[in-house]
């Protein structure tokens, strides 16, 4: 078999390609424009099929520079850590408060369920805790994190199993988040701001911001960005030598959030909306690039029960969308926007959450809040709570 190496130029190169791709064949497919499938999801997929039939085949298989995706998402996280300003806290604080605790309950949820099929399948508990929020809520690093745990707990493969689940989330959450919006729309006769003839909604800004785009607001912001980066990595090494770990894209994204809270302070100019063609970008390379490295034939490995579990949690995830977090949330189109940002972040991680509403709006009209709550919650606090959470599952179940 032939193994293809690909360095960073390379990688970004395919992922460029692929980009295009999705774009084109989400063009000239009614039935994923209808459910707001994003187009990198589309690119990302279809070439890691590529891969698989290659794999099986014994031809060929492909070795991807992770390192790029991993900086990509860090420079999404930092564009979101500079719109958590105190000002916009205070404006749509509850709003936040009541999501967190909407996404605090999906995490119980998610583990109780996985938890109880596994056993139900005669499989290890913790198994299904593998496949609860570990995995969807958590993600690959979550997984990374827990899977090597879990097994010292008796629970034997849950760390392929937990990568497994998290890249079959990273797809179910984007496939699912579309037509639950789109069936919250019709269901309930919603209108998104694209569709009603009145004001457009407010715009949250605690200062002044940029408004022509050129070479020197860009860099500026990508300025920003850089020293944010730059800092929270030695802010999280830092805290690590004293022995407290945070996620990678933790330290930046706060110590965006205090350049932002500065910036307000000081009634500076905001690059807000430089901010937010990097974060774009960023978010379009990083999916691409995440789905078109999957294994697949990984995931084939560690069929069975766990692909009963997961299509159970993906169910779950769902009906808790839709009789949950649509209704807690309002029942209005914010909250449609932010049930179908719920999948992508319960099932995948933040970023597909994002990728989830910026498809559903571009069609519908935008969302202030759903952009705002889904972020804070996604980046800053349920991580926290996850792992509090899994913590007491693992403890519970060894």
């Amino acid at each position: 078999m032939i193994t293809f190496q690909l360095d960073i130029a390379q990688t970004v190169g395919i992922a460029a390609v692929l980009l295009v791709v999705g774009e084109f064949v989400k063009k000239h497919i009614p039935l994923l424009q209808r459910y707001f499938i994003p187009g990198p999801v589309i690119g990302g997929l279809l070439f890691s099929l590529f891969a698989l039939v290659g794999h099986q085949m014994g031809m060929f298989t492909f070795e991807f520079y992770d390192n790029m995706r991993a900086f990509l998402m860090m420079v999404f996280f930092t564009t979101i850590g500079f719109s958590a300003s105190f000002e916009l806290l205070k404006k749509g604080g509850v709003a936040v408060a009541i999501f967190l605790l909407v996404a605090i309950g999906l995490v119980v949820i998610q583990n109780v369920a996985g938890a109880a099929i596994a056993s139900l399948l005669g499989v290890h508990p913790l198994i299904g805790v593998a496949a609860g929020s570990i995995s969807l809520t958590g993600g690959v690093g979550t997984s990374a994190a827990f899977g090597p745990l879990l097994e010292q707990a008796g629970a034997a493969g849950a760390l392929p199993a937990a990568i497994a689940a998290a890249t079959f989330g990273l797809v179910a959450g984007c496939v699912i988040g579309g037509p639950l919006g789109s069936l919250l729309m019709r269901r309930h006769h919603l209108q998104g701001p694209a569709a009603q003839p009145v004001e457009a909604p407010p715009h949250l800004s605690a200062g002044p911001e940029t408004i022509e785009t050129n070479d020197r607001t860009v860099m500026y912001a990508i300025i920003l960005v850089s020293l944010a980066i730059g800092a929270g990595t030695v802010l999280v090494n830092w805290l690590k030598d004293v022995g407290i770990t945070l996620p990678a894209y933790l330290g930046p994204m706060l110590v965006a959030a205090l350049l932002r809270n500065v910036i307000d302070w000081r009634n500076w100019v905001l690059p807000a909306r430089q901010f937010e063609v990097v974060g774009n970008v960023s978010l379009a390379f990083f999916l691409t690039m995440a789905l078109m490295s999957m294994r697949l034939w990984e995931m084939a490995s560690v069929a069975g029960p766990l692909l009963v579990i997961l299509l159970v949690q993906t169910a779950v995830m769902f009906a808790y969308a839709y009789w949950v977090t649509f209704r807690v949330m309002g029942s209005d189109y914010d909250a449609a926007v932010m049930a179908a940002g719920h999948c992508g972040f319960g099932m995948g991680a933040t970023p597909n959450a994002m990728a989830n509403m910026q498809a559903f709006t571009s069609a519908h009209g935008p969302s202030v809040k759903a952009f705002f709550v889904i972020p804070l919650v996604g980046s800053l606090f349920i991580d926290f709570f996850n792992a509090v959470i899994i913590t007491g599952f693992l403890n519970l179940l060894k």
